[in-house]
């Protein structure tokens, strides 16, 4: 079945947009209501939650919380309507069960990033816009709890000595905190969600991503085995589209996944995940990303996929991507695809290695095929704004070509941006290798007056 086939299959319908900086107000959910408690009812539910959870916490037994919580009120005398009861319960099983305040907004699929930017503070991403929620922690001990049940299961610590940390939920969304005394507000916590129904090529094509003509060249290119360096800013989606290629590789092959904090999604069946390690509390038994690159090449990988490369890894990737191991994919941040060719012979230079600037350039222009750009523009859409094939060295400069580019025409009064996905008109080096793969391409994906997008 073919890409445009498969992505016809689902439809995505956007939410209703929200105006930026607008606190949530949707009465049909509860999870990012404006809280109208009164300061007594706020000042009797703290008692309560904290009383009843130093009672779970001290108790070596299952407690029924319910039960629990009802002799409680009893034995204090307090009386509170059903709803009240109910918020409370609800609180405290998400505060023994799961993550407290933030265990609805994690199960509100319509939220893809929650930032805790202090106990009193919670902003989210909703619908593409940041708006902040009424949802308060009781102080900065109770978000220290929450961060403490997050990376404690992954053998990560936080404190004062290592004050940041980068985490991950079960289902794989990426999480990192920073405390005091870095934090000046207190701790500091941002999750990244992944949705449960991973994205496809066909959802990006509806959220205006890119185009079906470029989809079905990057799927082309990824089974061709071509190497691919994903760049682009923080958000940008980088991460989401290097999950989506790799649903391009052969199930037939083996995988080796390297990441500071495993998030990839991947649905082949022979995959090696590997993820770093932060050093013990005497500062030894650190694994780093480069240690982890060198140990895939003895496992005998077909595809080596790193979840970014930001230091003296590269160089081992590099190589990898020089030796054989075609079909490699990786992501790095910069702003356009040459700035990415510059911070990778940075990164390289960081390795330690006393390598002429020429003989990095070669290293990179021998092992790269194509770097995808993507960003995060004003009206909250993320776009691949360039697709470039990198063709070799002229002089002391890496030659590239743009293939595919996004073209902003205006802008509505919405503040949606207007624009266009627009070949270039230039067929890709490339092409030959992918057909001499035996994968079939159309030269009208190339015609310059042929490829319009969103």
């Amino acid at each position: 079945m073919s890409l445009a086939e498969r992505m016809g299959s689902r439809r995505i319908v956007p939410d209703t947009q929200i105006k930026h900086g607008q606190e949530v107000t949707d009465t049909t959910s509860s999870t990012v209501a404006v809280s109208q408690e009164s300061s007594e009812l706020k000042e009797l539910k703290a008692k309560v939650h904290v009383k009843l959870v130093n009672d779970l916490l001290q108790s070596d037994e299952q407690i029924d919380i319910q039960q629990l919580l009802d002799r409680f009120l009893a034995d204090e005398n307090v009386v509170l309507t059903k709803a009240e009861r109910e918020s409370l319960l609800r609180e405290l099983k998400a505060e023994m069960h799961g993550y407290g305040p933030l265990d609805e907004l994690l199960m509100d699929d319509g939220v893809t990033e929650i930032m805790v930017v202090s106990s009193q503070q919670v902003f989210i991403e909703k619908n593409r816009k940041m708006v902040k929620t009424g949802i308060q922690f009781k102080d900065d001990e109770h978000v220290m709890r929450v961060i403490e049940k997050i990376v404690s299961p992954l053998g990560r610590r936080i404190d004062e000595s290592t004050p940041y940390v980068d985490a991950r939920l079960p289902d794989g969304s990426r999480v990192h905190a920073i405390i005091p005394p870095l934090a000046l507000k207190g701790p500091c916590l941002t999750i990244r969600k992944f949705a449960k129904d991973p994205l496809q090529m066909g959802d990006l094509i509806n959220f205006g991503t890119l185009n079906l003509a470029m989809a079905q060249f990057l799927e082309a290119v990824v089974a061709a085995r071509m190497n691919v360096m994903i760049s682009g800013g923080t958000g940008s989606g980088k991460t989401t589209l290097l999950n989506i290629l790799s649903n391009f590789i052969g199930q037939e092959e083996r995988i080796i996944t390297i990441e500071d904090a495993a998030e990839l999604q991947l649905r082949q069946q022979h995959i090696v995940s590997l993820e770093t390690r932060p050093p013990n509390l005497e500062g030894k038994g650190a694994i780093t990303i480069r240690d982890l690159v060198r140990n895939a090449l003895r496992m005998r990988p077909d595809r080596i996929v790193v979840g970014e490369v930001r230091g003296g890894e590269a160089l081992d990737m590099l190589q990898a991507m020089n030796t054989g191991h075609d079909g490699s994919l990786t992501t790095g941040h910069a702003n356009s695809p040459r700035d990415i060719l510059r911070r990778l012979e940075t990164m390289v230079m960081m390795a330690g290695m006393e390598l002429p600037s020429r003989a990095i350039r070669e290293q990179i222009s021998s092992a790269l095929d194509l770097i995808v750009q993507q960003a995060r523009m004003a009206d909250g859409v993320r776009r691949i704004t360039h697709i470039t094939e990198v063709l070799g060295m002229e002089g002391e400069q890496i030659t590239l070509q743009d293939i595919f580019v996004f073209e902003q025409t205006g802008r509505a009064p919405n503040g949606q941006i207007i624009g266009t996905y627009k070949a270039t008109g230039i067929v890709p080096q490339a092409l030959e290798r992918i057909q001499a793969s035996g994968i079939p391409v159309s030269h009208q994906w190339f015609k310059s007056d042929a490829v319009n997008g969103k």
